[in-house]
């Protein structure tokens, strides 16, 4: 059985207008319960059990929403910024009522996969260090990868504040003086990618995350677009 949520907040997380519309709208008599007019905003419903109806038309509702976006440069992966641009910032007004929020970050400069949600529980089991969901990387590196950068980023890295990085993946797709690569991790240390390259004298000059767990990038996504998951993909996140 669900936990009882009234019906202005059920409403209003679906789009029906704000908490004071919804008081003008019960009033109204443009909410039912049960086949019931509702005048008290208050009213507990119960959603998967009760059947509620906004002017005479049935309300489906929903607790939790999953957007995969392909980020663009420039935007932060935050809920809020006084200065900068925000992933949210291209999300419809419709989604926003729930509140979504990025699943970890990507950096303000980087492209790619993420996963948006107000399903904090999930958030909390991808980003856990002892889960260590992988999260693969296209980039674009300033000098010459090499055979022995795999052997390094297989056997883990010392960044520049001591830690050392758990074995990680690197597959060469281009060696020469810009070269292109993938690199797939299993944590998300602040900045981990760039410092990783760094700790061997080199560059990140382009990044692109490509997936998370085995969740792909749905790559028919411009960068700025995003939709919503299948049920199965929401699974994906997870996996490893």
């Amino acid at each position: 059985m669900a936990k009882k949520l009234r019906i202005d907040k059920v409403l209003s997380n679906l789009g029906y207008g704000s908490r004071a519309d919804l008081k003008k709208y019960c009033k109204q008599g443009l909410v039912k319960v049960n086949g019931k007019t509702i005048s008290n905003p208050g009213t507990q419903v119960d959603t998967e059990v009760d059947k509620i109806e906004f002017d005479n038309k049935e309300v489906k509702y929903r607790e939790f929403i999953y957007l995969m976006m392909n980020k663009p440069d420039g935007y932060l992966s935050a809920t809020f910024d006084k200065r900068d641009p925000i992933v949210l910032d291209l999300i419809d007004s419709s989604y926003l009522n729930f509140e979504p929020f990025p699943v970890g970050r990507l950096d303000k400069d980087t492209e790619g996969l993420l996963v948006l949600t107000n399903d904090g529980q999930l958030a909390h089991r991808v980003l856990s260090p002892k889960k260590h969901v992988p999260k693969t990387y296209y980039a674009k590196i300033d000098g010459v990868v090499t055979d022995e950068d795999i052997k390094a980023f297989e056997k883990g890295v010392t960044l520049d504040d001591g830690y050392e990085t758990m074995p990680a993946q690197l597959k060469i797709l281009k060696s020469d003086d810009l070269s292109e690569i993938e690199l797939t991790i299993h944590e998300g240390k602040f900045h981990q990618v760039k410092r990783m390259f760094e700790s061997v004298g080199k560059k990140v000059v382009y990044l692109k995350r490509l997936s998370i767990g085995k969740l792909i990038l749905d790559e028919s996504l411009n960068l700025g677009e995003y939709r919503e998951l299948t049920d199965e993909e929401v699974k994906l996140i997870e996996e490893r």
